[in-house]
């Protein structure tokens, strides 16, 4: 089933909010629309980023190798997150 097409959003949409964003019980039983927690998601992401880059240091200094390598593919996916998240958040997407 297609759906139909909608109207590119503004930056007044996202001034606003967007209802019911990646909540698929938003509006359930007259629950209040969730709104996305953008500057949670940058101070989680920005903290995890830091540790894993102290994780991966100290793992190096004691020659721990697949650790440092699992704390280094860590804190780049963190890298990459923080970004995104960045990138919503000065698109105007309140949060």
């Amino acid at each position: 089933m297609r759906r139909r097409r909608e109207p590119p959003r503004t930056r007044e949409d996202y001034a606003r909010g967007l209802p019911d964003y990646h909540d698929p019980t938003g509006g359930f039983g007259g629950a209040a629309p969730a709104y996305s927690a953008l500057t949670l998601r940058i101070v989680l992401a920005a903290l995890t980023t830091v540790l894993a880059i102290g994780a991966a240091v100290l793992f190096a200094v004691n020659g721990i190798v697949w650790a440092t390598v699992a704390m280094c593919v860590l804190a780049v996916a963190m890298l990459v997150d923080l970004g995104w998240v960045v990138h919503r958040k000065r698109r105007g997407e309140p949060g």
